[in-house]
């Protein structure tokens, strides 16, 4: 059997996709939502049998000729590992600096390692996406996002 790009990168999704399903299950649920037709269980796990399904069909449609066997050359591990890090740093930094500040840093970061060094053009990427995405979540789907630590210590309330 050969195995290609297209296998291992499906089974990678699925391995993912049935890991966040089980852990999707385990979100706690306020009492008697349980019920309602619509709880914060049920768009991860949609998602989750969604990436399920996708992965599957990867897994089916995926080519097996010879030529495109893994091979591990001409990849940017650094790189990989340089963006791994920066995501560890956003998931620290969004206690501390809050969602909107976090997310420009992290977007920012992002494209500055992906080779985009002209300032302008990260600050226009990075600041109205992160400001469209955070009054989505807090204006139109009145969702709690935490200014973080420093805002509070500097704001005294």
């Amino acid at each position: 059997m050969t195995i290609t790009k297209d296998h291992i990168g499906g089974l990678v999704f699925l391995c993912f996709s049935i890991a966040y399903g089980y852990y999707a299950n385990e979100i706690v649920l306020f009492p008697g939502d349980e019920f309602e037709p619509f709880n914060a269980r049920s768009m991860p796990t949609a998602l989750a049998l969604m990436g399920t399904v996708l992965a599957v069909c990867q897994l089916l449609t995926a080519s097996k000729k010879e030529k495109e066997c893994l091979k591990l050359t001409g990849y940017d591990f650094s790189l990989v590992a340089k963006l791994l890090v920066l995501m560890v740093l956003f998931a620290v930094s969004l206690e501390w600096l809050g969602f909107m500040v976090g997310t420009i840093f992290f977007l920012a970061g992002g494209y500055w390692l992906l080779g985009e060094r002209r300032i302008k053009i990260v600050v226009l990427a990075s600041v109205p996406f992160a400001v469209g995405f955070w009054y989505v979540l807090t204006q139109l789907l009145d969702i709690y996002l935490a200014p973080g630590r420093v805002w509070t210590m500097m704001l005294g309330s």
